[in-house]
C-alpha cells in the first residue's frame, strides 16, 4: 500500500456516503444530501434516536425550502440590486412624508388590495423606497413584480390579441406589482 492510499475501509465509507448522497438528492433531500458527512457525525456523536434524526433531516429540508423559495421569489421579483432604507436621507426631501412611507413597510396596503402611489420629481429616492418595499413584500411571502413604466409599455405594444392577454395576466397575478 503506497503512502498516498487510504485504508480500504476509508474508501467504502466515503463511497457509501457519496451514493447515500447522490440517493437523497435524486429524491429531493438537497440539504441533507449536500451536508451527510457532519449531519452523520453529528447524530454518530449524540447517539440520535430515529425520530430524533428524522426530525433532523425534517428541520434541515424545510429551511432549505424556504430558503431556496425566497430566492426564487427574488429572482422573479426582479427587484435589483437597491440600497437599503437605513441609507435613506430623510432630512433632504423637505416635503417626504415620513410616517406614510413607513406605515407602507407594514404592507396593509398589500393586504388589503390598495394601490400606493409615490409623486415626487426625480432624485428624491422614489424607487429607492418602492425596492425597498417591494424586498419587504418578497420577505413577508408576498408575490411581487418590479418593473419600470417604459418596460411594461414596450412588453404589452403592439401584440396579437392573445399575446396580450398573457402578457397582461402576468402584471395582474403578482399581488404587488411596482411600476417604477
Amino acid at each position: 500500500m503506497s503512502s498516498h492510499a487510504l485504508p480500504p475501509t476509508m474508501t467504502m465509507t466515503t463511497t457509501i456516503t457519496t451514493d447515500l448522497a447522490t440517493r437523497l438528492s435524486q429524491v429531493g433531500l438537497l440539504a441533507t444530501a449536500q451536508n451527510l458527512e457532519d449531519f452523520l457525525a453529528r447524530a454518530g456523536k449524540g447517539r440520535w434516536s430515529g425520530v430524533q434524526i428524522l426530525e433532523e433531516i425534517a428541520r434541515l429540508e424545510q429551511i432549505e425550502k424556504t430558503r431556496r423559495s425566497l430566492q426564487s421569489r427574488l429572482r422573479r421579483a426582479r427587484i435589483g440590486r437597491f440600497k437599503p432604507m437605513a441609507d435613506y436621507d430623510w432630512n433632504w426631501p423637505k416635503k417626504v412624508e415620513r410616517d406614510l412611507i413607513e406605515r407602507a413597510f407594514t404592507l396593509e396596503f398589500v393586504r388589503e388590495g390598495r394601490n400606493l402611489v409615490l409623486l415626487g420629481s426625480n432624485g428624491l429616492g422614489k424607487t429607492m423606497i418602492t425596492r425597498n418595499i417591494a424586498h419587504q413584500a418578497v420577505l413577508a411571502g408576498f408575490s411581487v413584480l418590479f418593473t419600470t413604466a417604459a418596460e411594461l409599455i414596450e412588453d404589452l405594444r403592439s401584440r396579437s390579441p392573445e399575446t396580450l392577454r398573457r402578457r397582461l395576466a402576468r402584471y395582474t397575478r403578482p399581488q404587488l406589482l411596482v411600476v417604477d
